[in-house]
C-alpha cells in the first residue's frame, strides 16, 4: 500500500458519493460522469474490473452545482458553478477506431484570483470498493520540462489495461500569459497521484470575468498490460499517433530557404567571428567570437558536410571555404593515440578546464564517432583524405569499444581510458545510445571497405541495446541515427529485434519533443510545435540537434522503404516532424527575432550574439527565458544546407523547382512531367510550392495530380502568386507535375 494524500483520499471518498449525470458506452468501456460536492469526473470502467478517473473540473474547495448541460451527437456540454468560479467542460468524442475522448475545461474566476495549489487530475481505482493506495500501476512516460504534456500508464492492480493522456499545453497559454508562468513539468506526479497540476501562481493573479482554458486532455483507453519495452514502444507511438490526429496544429509557412542559405553563407565567410587561425590553418569556431577554446574537430565536419551537400544540388562552387574546412582535417589527427581527436592536439593545452570535457585528452563518448561518421560519409562520396583519417582511427574506435564492453561511460581519458565520470546521473548508466551510434559508423565503415568484420561489430554493439526502453536516449541526435542504423540491420539479418530497437529509439526520440504552442511571453515571436529537444533534460531546443534529427530521418525514411511493414504511425509523425521541423528552424536565427528577446551579453555562456547575422543561436528557450544563452553556434550553420537539397527538387530544363513540407523521394522525369513519391500518412497533408529555379524568371503552365496506380487525380492550386504555386496533397501518395 502506496500512503497518499489527504486531497486524494477526500477526492476518492467525494467521487464515490457523488452523484451519477450520465453514462456512454465507448469501443467496449464504459464512461460515467459523476458530479461531486467539489469536483466533476470523467470515470472509465474496463469491463473485466478497475477504473480511472479524470478529474475535469475542480473548484478549489467550493461547492459545486450543476447549472446546465448540454448533448449534441458527440459533444456534451456541462456548465458548473461556485462560489470561486464558473466552469465550463466539453466533453468530446471525436470520430475514430480507437477509444478516444478529449474533454476541455475552462474557469472564469468570481475575483481576481491567485493558485498557490491545484491537485492532480487522475485517480486509479478498482472497479466497485477499495482504495486508490491499494492499486499498482506502471508509468512508461510522462512530461519532462517542455515536452509534450503526455502520461502513458499501465493499471495493473487490478490487471485491466493501459491509458494514454495527452493535454495540449498550448492551451493553458493565456494562463501561463497572466500568472507569469512557464507550462513545463506538469504532466506525471507519483503513483496513485498523477495526470496534470496547474502552474502555481502565487503573485500574479487570474483576473476577474477573464475565461482561462485550465485543460485540454486527449484520453485513449486499452486493454493492453506492455509485456515488454517494445510492446511498450509501438504502443506509445501508435497511441501518439492517433492523438496526433486530433491535435489543433498550428499552420506552417512556406520559407524561402535558398535566400535564407546564400544570407547565412554571407555572414559564414565574411564575419571574423566565425573564425579562428590555429597550427598553421584556418578553423570554424564553435561559437561566435570565442577565440579561446580550441577548434573542434566535429565543427569543422557539421558545416562542411552540408555545405557540399548543397554544392552539388545547386551547382555552385564554394571551392575556397570548402577546401579551407577540409584542409584543417587532418591536423585532428593524433599519431600517439592513433585517432581523430574532438579538440586540435596541438591547441589543447589552451583548455581552460571550465566544464569536464574541457581538458586535455578528455573524450566525451559520443564524440569520438562523431566526426567519424561524417568522415565515413565523405569517403563514401570518394574522398581520399577522410577515407585514409578513417580507417587510420577505426582500430583505436574497436579498441575503446571492447574495453567498455559496447556501453560507453560519459566520460574517459583517450590513452589510458580510465572512466572520469561513468553515469550521467547515480544508477542510470553512459551514454546509452552511443553503442547505436558505434554501430552507425560500423555500418558505414563495412559499406566503404567491404569487410565482414565491422559488421559482425555493428551487430556486437546493437545488442547491448536489447532491452533498453525511453531511456535509451541520451543525445537526440544519436538516438535518430541508432534508428536509422537499426533498420539496416534488420534489412541485413531479418532479425525482429533490430526493428524493435528502432521502434524502441523512435518512440524515444518523439517523448523528447514539445507538441504544443507556446504563445506566451517571449516564445509568441517563434512557433515551438515540435520541437526536438538535445538531451532528457534540456532545459530547451538546440539549433545543431534539430538540423541532425532532420537529416537522420531522412536517412532513416530511406531505409524504411526497404521494408513493407513499418508502423504506419511512424511515417506519419517523423513526416510531420520534417514539416514542423522546416517551418520552425528559421528562428534559430537572431535577424527573425526581437532584440529584446536575446540574451543580454553578460548572460551568454560563449562567445557573443550578433543580432544581424545569420547564424543561429543554440538555444531557443522557454517562453519566460530569454534565448542564446548558450552562444551562437557557427555549427549549426549547416542547418539551410540540410533543408534545400532535401526539400527542393529542381527541374532544370523546364527552369522550376518543387519544394515540399514532406520527404519525398523516386524523382523520376519523362519530358514534361517530373513525378515522384511522397512519405507520411494519406491522414494527413502537406505543402508544395513550384517556384521558378532563377528569381524572377516566369512559371510554365502545370498541372499537379496525384495517386496510386493508373488512377489519378487532379488538383487546383490553393495559392497562385507572381512567382509561385502553391498547393495542399495528402501523404503516402505518387504526386505528378505535368508543364507546357
Amino acid at each position: 500500500m502506496k500512503p497518499v494524500s489527504a486531497w486524494t483520499a477526500a477526492a476518492q471518498a467525494n467521487l464515490e458519493s457523488g452523484t451519477l449525470i450520465i453514462e456512454k458506452e465507448l469501443e467496449g468501456y464504459l464512461l460515467k460522469v459523476v458530479l461531486d460536492r467539489f469536483n466533476l469526473w470523467i470515470v472509465a470502467e474496463w469491463k473485466g474490473g478497475g477504473r480511472v478517473a479524470f478529474r475535469a473540473a475542480h473548484a478549489a474547495g467550493a461547492e459545486l452545482s450543476k447549472a446546465n448541460m448540454n448533448q449534441e451527437r458527440d459533444t456534451i456540454i456541462f456548465e458548473l458553478e461556485s462560489s470561486t468560479m464558473r466552469i465550463r467542460v466539453v466533453l468530446l468524442f471525436p470520430e475514430s477506431e480507437s477509444p478516444i475522448f478529449r474533454y476541455t475545461t475552462t474557469i472564469t474566476p468570481a475575483f481576481d484570483m491567485v493558485m498557490p495549489y491545484w491537485p492532480r487530475d487522475i485517480l486509479p481505482l478498482f472497479s466497485k470498493s477499495g482504495k486508490a493506495q491499494n492499486t499498482t500501476g506502471t508509468v512508461h512516460a510522462s512530461q519532462i520540462g517542455n515536452r509534450s504534456g503526455l502520461l502513458f500508464f499501465s493499471l495493473e492492480n487490478p490487471d485491466c489495461g493501459s491509458v494514454f493522456y495527452f493535454q495540449d499545453l498550448g492551451a493553458l497559454s493565456k494562463y501561463c500569459e497572466h500568472t507569469q508562468t512557464p507550462a513545463g513539468g506538469l504532466v506525471g506526479g507519483q503513483w496513485p497521484e498523477i495526470g496534470m497540476t496547474l502552474p502555481k501562481a502565487e503573485e500574479n493573479p487570474l483576473l476577474k470575468g477573464e475565461a482561462y482554458t485550465i485543460s485540454d486532455a486527449h484520453i485513449i483507453l486499452s486493454n493492453a498490460i506492455m509485456k515488454d519495452n517494445y510492446q511498450m514502444s509501438r504502443e506509445f507511438l501508435n497511441n501518439l499517433a492517433e492523438v496526433y490526429l486530433h491535435l489543433p496544429k498550428p499552420e506552417t509557412k512556406y520559407r524561402d530557404w535558398p535566400d535564407i542559405l546564400h544570407a547565412g553563407l554571407k555572414g559564414l565567410t565574411e564575419h571574423k567571428g566565425c573564425w579562428k587561425y590555429a597550427d598553421g590553418r584556418s578553423y570554424l569556431n564553435a561559437y561566435v567570437s570565442d577565440y579561446k577554446t580550441p577548434p573542434e574537430s566535429m565543427v569543422q565536419l557539421a558545416v562542411l558536410l552540408p555545405l557540399k551537400d548543397f554544392d552539388a544540388w545547386s551547382g555552385e562552387d564554394h571551392k575556397e571555404i570548402i577546401e579551407t574546412l577540409h584542409n584543417g582535417l587532418e591536423n585532428f589527427y593524433d599519431k600517439e593515440i592513433g585517432t581523430v581527436m574532438r579538440w586540435l592536439p596541438a591547441m589543447e593545452k589552451n583548455l581552460d578546464w571550465s566544464e569536464e570535457q574541457k581538458r586535455p585528452e578528455v573524450m566525451d563518448s559520443w564524440y569520438l564517432h562523431h566526426p567519424l561518421m561524417n568522415l565515413s560519409r565523405l569517403a563514401l562520396d570518394g574522398d581520399g583524405m577522410a577515407r585514409k583519417l578513417l580507417l587510420d582511427s577505426i582500430d583505436y574506435v574497436i579498441k575503446v569499444a571492447r574495453h567498455f564492453d559496447y556501453q560507453w561511460p560519459v566520460f574517459y581519458k583517450m590513452a589510458t581510458l580510465e572512466v572520469l565520470k561513468g553515469e550521467t546521473e547515480p544508477g542510470k548508466g553512459g551514454e546509452k545510445d552511443v553503442p547505436g551510434a558505434y554501430a552507425h559508423l560500423m555500418i558505414q565503415v563495412w559499406q566503404l571497405t567491404g569487410e565482414e568484420k565491422y559488421f559482425k561489430e555493428a551487430v556486437k554493439a546493437a545488442k547491448k541495446l536489447e532491452g533498453l526502453s525511453f531511456d535509451i536516449f541520451y543525445q537526440a541526435n544519436n538516438t535518430a541515427f541508432t534508428a536509422g542504423a537499426m533498420l539496416r540491420l534488420y534489412r541485413e539479418t531479418n532479425d525482429k529485434l533490430f526493428l524493435d530497437i528502432s521502434y524502441m529509439c523512435i518512440a524515444a526520440l518523439l517523448k523528447n519533443v514539445q507538441l504544443w504552442e507556446c504563445d506566451y511571453g517571449y516564445a509568441k515571436h517563434y512557433p515551438t510545435f515540435f520541437s526536438i529537444y538535445p538531451l532528457k533534460d534540456a532545459p530547451y531546443s538546440a539549433a545543431y540537434e534539430e538540423q541532425e534529427v532532420f537529416a537522420a530521418i531522412h536517412s532513416l525514411l530511406n531505409e524504411a522503404d526497404q521494408i513493407d511493414d513499418l508502423l504506419p504511425s511512424v511515417k506519419l509523425l517523423l513526416a510531420e516532424c520534417v514539416r514542423y521541423t522546416i517551418n520552425r528552424v528559421v528562428y534559430y536565427y537572431p535577424p527573425m527575432l526581437p532584440t529584446e528577446m536575446l540574451a543580454e551579453k553578460k548572460d551568454v555562456k560563449t562567445g557573443e550574439i550578433d543580432a544581424n547575422l545569420w547564424v543561429a543561436v543554440e538555444d531557443l528557450q522557454d517562453g519566460w527565458e530569454k534565448s542564446g544563452q548558450v552562444g551562437q553556434e557557427v555549427y549549426g550553420a549547416g542547418i539551410a544546407f540540410g533543408i534545400v537539397p532535401r526539400q527542393y527538387y529542381k527541374v532544370e530544363k523546364a527552369g522550376f523547382m518543387i519544394f515540399t513540407e514532406y520527404p519525398c523521394t523516386g524523382h523520376r522525369m519523362q519530358k514534361d512531367t517530373v513525378s515522384f513519391r511522397v512519405r507520411g500518412s494519406a491522414r494527413l497533408t502537406f505543402r508544395m510550392v513550384l517556384l521558378p529555379i532563377e528569381k524572377g524568371a516566369r512559371l510554365p503552365s502545370m498541372t499537379v495530380s496525384f495517386g496510386e496506380g493508373r488512377k489519378f487525380k487532379e488538383i487546383q492550386p490553393v495559392h497562385t502568386l507572381k512567382d509561385s504555386v502553391e498547393y495542399r496533397l495528402p501523404g503516402d501518395c505518387k504526386a505528378k507535375v505535368k508543364w507546357r
